[in-house]
Formats: C-alpha cells, structure tokens, sequence
C-alpha cells in the first residue's frame, strides 16, 4: 500500500488530526485499568486493550468535541469511559457468545475464564461511570448511562431474537441501535454537549453518530458472509454457526420459498447444521439478492450519517466525519 493511499483512508487522517488527544486518551485509558488489589485486572483489560482496536469510538468524541472548539480537559475523560464501556461490552459479549476469537485474538474468556471476563467487564462499567463523574456535566452522565443501558437492551433483545425466523428487520435494526449504534451516538453527542454547543449541533452529531453505528453493524454483518478472516479479525461464517439473524439472513428468509425456509429453520432455528450448510446458506444469499440488498442499506446509513453533519459546524474534521461514512461502507468493496 503506497503512502499516500495510506494517508488517504479516513480512519487514519481521523486518527493523524487527534493524535496528541489519542495520547493522552491511552495514557488516562492505562492508568485507571491498573488495579493494586486485583492484578489480573489489568492483564485481561491490557489483553483487549493493547489488541489494537481500532479507538474509533474514543475518537468520535474527541473529533466531535474539536469540531466544536472545546477548550477544556473533559473530553480526555469522555473519551477514555467511552472505550472503557466498550471494553466491557467486548468482554460480555464473548463470554455471552462463547466466541473463541476478538480481533484476530483468543478472547479472554477462553485466555482466563468466563468469571474473569464477566467481573473484569463490571469493573471497567464501574472505572467508565468514575471517569464521567470526574467530567462534573449531569448531562454527559445522562447521555452516556443511557446508552450503557440501551447496550444492555440490545443484547437482551438480540439473545430473545436469535434463532427466531420470524425477527423482522425492524427488530434487527432496533437491536443494531442497542448494541452498536448507541455508543457511536452517545460518542458523538458527549461531544458536542461537553463542548456546550447548541441543541442542533448536538442533534446533528448524535444522528450522524447513530447512522454511522447502524451502518458499521450491517457491513459487519456482511462481512461475516463474505469478509476474509484477516478482514474482520473473527472467522468468516461465526453468525451462521451462532444461528444469528442478521440483515442478510433476515431478508433471505422473507424471500424464501418452501425449500428455503426449510433450510433456514432446521440450520438457524433449530441448529442443525451440517457440513456444507455455510455454503449453501451463500448460495441462497446472492441468489436471493440479500447480500447486495443490505449491501444497499448500508449505503443509505452511511448516507443519512453524512447528511446529518450538515448543520455541524464547517471546518475540515466535518469532511472527514463525512469520508469516514463512506469508508465504513467501502469495506465491502
């Protein structure tokens, strides 16, 4: 990859224009993980965290406190309770899915334990709620208690909807906002309300924080029927094997003739899956036109999340807000 093609990709001018924010970010991030009664604390938190996530959640607070000229130190600590709830989900979620792999990694669950992930994942809810409260603004506790709770929400529903052939894409979509979207908004509207901007402004970022979620969600939900293992850092076909209705599955099923329902009932509702099955699930996929129709979706998230930064204030970060929209959905190429 030349440099300049390197340059060029959103995420990293995105991670270039914050860098001396970022570290400052990582540095609060390391210290308030330590813990001097309990040191395997640390080691898992470190396990995840020095995994090399790709930081984007700190950094749409950062880049939406800077789009508004803030001038203080809040958004440092913002940042870091950001990526710490997402630390925590992270841990759950393994845990919760039984997945084997996160980031290319072994998850910590099976590096540790199941207790070690669960309580490690309380305690960096817990660290997350501390660095709020150090912000002193009732209003970014709210904001980013709600989200943690609707986080939770999405999981619950998501757990209630798996292996039921009958979730709609509405459900689908309210469990994307649940699990993914919501800490993308509350990201972005942190942002904006630490740095005191006006009601519109902060209704801008908070939707283009929550279209940008949706549309990240479907293209990683996309990927796993279509990604390379080096692309998404889990195996290609998890969902499938987890019986998980995804955009792709659900629009499949609402195409399906007798056959294909048949299909869809005994490989995801009742998780009887047999060799083969994965590609046979491909099969009906593109010849459904499911992957290219939530291929279509995505697009318009991304586009509603562009969009959206139209009443946010002019300055170079908002293009980049903007490309980054774009690149979210340019995975898929």
């Amino acid at each position: 990859m030349g440099m300049k093609e390197n340059v060029s990709k959103p995420l990293d001018r995105l991670s270039a224009e914050l860098a001396g924010d970022m570290d400052r970010v990582n540095a609060l991030i390391r210290e308030r993980m330590a813990s001097r009664h309990a040191p395997r604390i640390p080691e898992v938190t470190a396990h995840l965290v020095e995994a090399g996530g790709k930081r984007l959640r700190p950094m749409l607070v950062l880049a939406a406190s800077r789009l508004c000229d803030y001038q203080g130190e809040s958004h440092i600590l913002l940042a870091a309770a950001v990526e710490f709830i997402h630390t925590a989900t992270l841990l759950h979620d393994d845990v919760v899915d039984e997945s084997a792999q996160r980031r290319g990694r072994p998850t910590a669950n099976l590096l540790w334990d199941n207790k070690s992930s669960v309580l490690v994942g309380d305690y960096l809810f817990a660290r997350s709620f501390q660095l709020m409260a150090d912000t002193g603004s009732m209003q970014v506790m709210r904001i980013l208690a709600n989200a943690s709770a609707t986080i939770a929400e999405g999981e619950v529903l998501q757990l209630t909807a798996a292996q039921d052939i009958a979730t709609s894409e509405d459900t689908y979509i309210q469990i994307v906002r649940g699990k993914t979207a919501a800490l993308f908004s509350a990201a972005t509207e942190a942002g904006t309300v630490v740095s005191g901007a006006d009601p519109a402004v902060q209704q801008a970022l908070f939707d283009y924080g929550d279209a940008l979620g949706i549309a990240f969600q479907i293209v990683d939900d996309l990927l796993d029927y279509g990604g390379s293992t080096t692309t998404i850092g889990k195996n290609v076909g998890d969902d499938f094997r987890e019986r998980k209705l995804t955009l792709p599955v659900i629009k499949a099923i609402a195409a399906a003739d007798a056959t294909e329902r048949a299909f869809w009932e005994r490989t995801i509702a009742k998780g009887d899956q047999q060799d083969g099955d994965l590609e046979a699930a491909l099969d009906i996929l593109k010849r459904r036109g499911a992957l290219a129709a939530a291929r279509a979706d995505a697009i318009a998230w991304a586009g509603r999340a562009k969009a959206a930064l139209a009443a946010a204030p002019d300055r170079p970060l908002r293009a980049i807000l903007s490309d980054l929209a774009d690149f979210v959905v340019s995975r898929l190429s």
